[in-house]
């Protein structure tokens, strides 16, 4: 192998990538564009909870019941219903995400002494917000019959209980964002790097320049790493520009070792961009290539863990998980940002992003050398 070839083909790869000033442009500013919308979007924290009353007691424990709600910051009661038909239509016209109905003998109920019910009307079309706002409506609910009783018999009573101490570690404040934009970081270098890899044969083959690479000392393996290392060092520079960006914008810790990181993202390219590459050798034009590289960006982003859990999944789709190398990377950079961990966590997942890089890029390179010949 001629590294002095193979450093030229690169410095070719970069005038020509740059010559272009829409590359430019997508290179620097997308990835800043996507990581602060998607950094923004993309969170499962229930901060402002809507909430419709129909108050058919109208007495004091029924005030005493809005009033604990009202003084919640999470929950804002925005209106009023008169009746059942109106209550159900507020609901319905998704003006509201909670709706409660609080029965005439609501206090009639307490002051005997039995248990009253009222009824809470939750908008299920999204079923993870929905089960968190009941959750959260439970716990005022709760925190509302302990005041009550306690004003209802004044006597002290002392018995044994559990007394939990919960310590919440790695993300302390349970910030979804913490847990979300590590994710986003991973799917951006992805991204990218699938997006250019995929085109990158294809471009020289539609602009009638692979025959003049087919007749050059190049060989395959040369060209194919003169065609990689660009997008490697392009990458790099995106996850360091992303990463400052995540840290310092959405202050989001890094507890752990840049230099593992950026190792483990050099490991994680030698998947991505081989497959890009991969899919550049099978394609006969550039429109061809995206469209195959989007079939590929789904199923990973999908089957990675990112928002669903993996073990929510199928036994068949999980075991096809092992195949996504965006699932150990997702591992890896949110080890390294929230808990710190180091090389002896994370070697398998470095282990098996080695494997998966390897093989593809074979597979890469074989197939480029059938096309040569």
């Amino acid at each position: 192998m001629n590294w002095l070839r193979v450093r030229e083909f690169v410095r070719k790869e970069f005038i020509q990538l740059f010559r272009d000033r829409k590359n430019r442009h997508l290179l620097v500013i997308a990835p800043l564009i996507q990581l602060l919308v998607f950094g923004y979007v993309v969170s499962t924290d229930v901060r402002d909870i809507r909430v419709a009353i129909l108050d058919q007691s109208r007495t004091r424990e029924s005030r005493m019941l809005k009033d604990a709600l009202d003084a919640n910051r999470t929950f804002r009661i925005t209106h009023y219903a008169g009746n059942s038909t109106e209550l159900e239509e507020i609901l319905v016209s998704r003006e509201v995400d909670l709706a409660v109905k609080i029965g005439p003998d609501f206090t009639e109920h307490i002051r005997r002494g039995d248990s009253s019910p009222i009824q809470i009307l939750a908008d299920g079309s999204m079923s993870n917000m929905a089960s968190v706002r009941i959750a959260y409506s439970s716990l005022v609910l709760d925190r509302f019959n302990r005041n009550l009783i306690r004003e209802l018999y004044p006597e002290r009573i002392d018995y044994g209980k559990i007394d939990a101490r919960i310590r919440t570690w790695y993300n302390p404040n349970l910030d979804s964002r913490n847990f979300y934009v590590p994710g986003i970081v991973a799917f951006l270098i992805m991204l990218i790097s699938l997006l250019f890899t995929s085109m990158a044969i294809i471009r020289e083959r539609e602009a009638g320049t692979i025959e003049q690479l087919i007749v050059t000392p190049l060989k395959p393996v040369e060209l194919i790493l003169g065609k990689t290392i660009p997008y490697i060092m392009i990458a790099q520079a995106q996850m360091v520009m992303v990463t400052v960006f995540a840290i310092f914008w959405f202050s989001i810790p890094l507890q752990g070792s840049l230099s593992l990181l950026f190792a483990a993202t050099c490991l994680f390219l030698l998947s991505t961009l081989g497959i890009g590459l991969f899919i550049s050798t099978i394609s006969a034009t550039q429109q061809q290539a995206m469209m195959t590289t989007f079939f590929f960006i789904l199923p990973f982003f999908m089957l990675s863990g990112f928002v669903f859990p993996i073990a929510n999944m199928p036994l068949v789709v999980q075991w096809l998980t092992y195949l996504n190398p965006l699932r150990y990377f997702l591992v890896i950079i949110r080890g390294i940002f929230l808990k710190g961990v180091g090389l002896e966590i994370l070697w398998p997942q470095l282990l098996a992003l080695t494997v998966i890089g390897l093989i593809v890029f074979t597979c890469a390179v074989k197939r480029f050398r059938k096309t040569l010949d």
